[in-house]
């Protein structure tokens, strides 16, 4: 399936799970043609630029290349259709209030990630060694799967390069882990108390033996439907349960038990049907076994038709319908009146004087 203009403009997420790589779909041309000045303007790499493994995600820490002050930064959200990070707390709007604020973005490949402070290297004597910041200048992806249960793809972040240079090779990064949610107390005034939700408030019926023998024949139905409409044409027992005659009403029509009891249904009456035909084409097996195909074709075809012959789609034939009558009765009317003008160079047949000889 393409892609929506929709879905291009809202490509921002927060989320850091890679569900799909629908990212790798080509943008249509036209959906960067404004078409009011209100619409946001759409933009988006080529397909060969985007990046299929995104290992910069919302909630990393990031340092930005060539920032010599080498300031953390967390992601709050990135476009995988523009390759661009979006930075939390970096107004790009800095100092100008009358500005909406707007978060700073950069590159993919501008970015690094904060691995976490080592202690550094001491290159004179008696100097103590300090505490520095290592962040990834290269991140390798390591065995991607699907995942079945989370629904989404995982992979392996492993550093190939360091800055500042370390001897530790190949060192694995977690993905970064969600912020739990704060659950506030609950108002009285608003919110359900935890006891009225446990609190058990249906009461079920009390049947007798008796009454549930007597209902389970379908005689009993069909009178306690006949008094629903007719109350005064046989006189029924208003204390039997309500539950025993609604049985079919509320059960589920989709269960898995009832679409493999009309499954078999159709079965067998298909391996009835095709008995019937051969035994009335003994004499010519492929001829029936053609009756019998052409038989089966012409049900799908009048049960797809049914199917989409719905109530809106008849009210709109016969609107249509109505509409072509009536739009051809008006031509049929108009023609009926049409009147010509007195003008040169006309001929009536019947009407005209013969064309005088030379």
């Amino acid at each position: 399936m393409s892609l929506t203009r929709i879905q291009v403009q809202r490509a921002t997420t927060v989320s850091p799970w890679t569900r799909d790589f629908r990212h790798l779909l080509p943008v249509p041309k036209h959906f960067q043609n404004r078409q009011t000045w209100f619409d946001p303007i759409t933009k988006a790499v080529r397909v060969k630029d985007r990046i299929k493994y995104w290992n910069v995600v919302p909630g990393d820490q990031i340092c930005i290349r060539g920032d010599t002050r080498k300031i953390i930064h967390e992601v709050l959200s990135i476009n995988k259709f523009t390759n661009r990070v979006y930075l939390k707390g970096a107004n790009l709007h800095e100092g100008k209030e009358y500005k909406t604020p707007v978060n700073r973005s950069v590159h993919y490949s501008r970015c690094m990630l904060y691995i976490g402070e080592k202690m550094g290297m001491v290159t004179s004597a008696g100097e103590q060694p300090k505490s520095i910041s290592v962040f990834a200048r290269r991140i390798g992806v390591r065995d991607p799967h699907w995942d079945p249960i989370l629904y989404r793809w995982d992979w392996k972040r492993v550093v190939l390069a360091t800055d500042p240079y370390i001897p530790e090779s190949k060192v694995k990064l977690d993905w970064p882990q969600p912020e739990e949610r704060d659950h506030k107390e609950p108002n009285p005034l608003l919110d359900t108390t935890p006891e009225t939700v446990r609190e058990i408030t249906y009461k079920a019926p009390e049947f007798s033996l008796s009454k549930l023998i007597s209902l389970q024949s379908g005689a009993t139905e069909k009178e306690y439907l006949r008094t629903l409409f007719n109350p005064s044409a046989i006189p029924f027992d208003t204390s039997a349960p309500m539950e025993v005659h609604l049985s079919k009403e509320l059960s589920n029509p989709h269960s898995r038990a009832k679409k493999q009891a009309r499954w078999q249904a159709a079965m067998k009456r298909k391996s009835t049907l095709f008995k019937k035909f051969i035994a009335q084409e003994l004499r010519n097996i492929n001829e029936a076994a053609f009756k019998y195909r052409q038989k089966l074709e012409e049900e799908r075809k009048s049960e797809k038709k049914r199917r989409w012959l719905t109530k809106d789609r008849l009210t709109k034939m016969e609107r249509k319908s109505k509409r072509k009558a009536r739009k051809a009765e008006k031509q049929k009317e108009k023609l009926s009146q049409l009147v010509l003008r007195d003008a040169p160079n006309q001929f009536i047949p019947g009407k005209s004087a013969k064309r005088p000889e030379a």
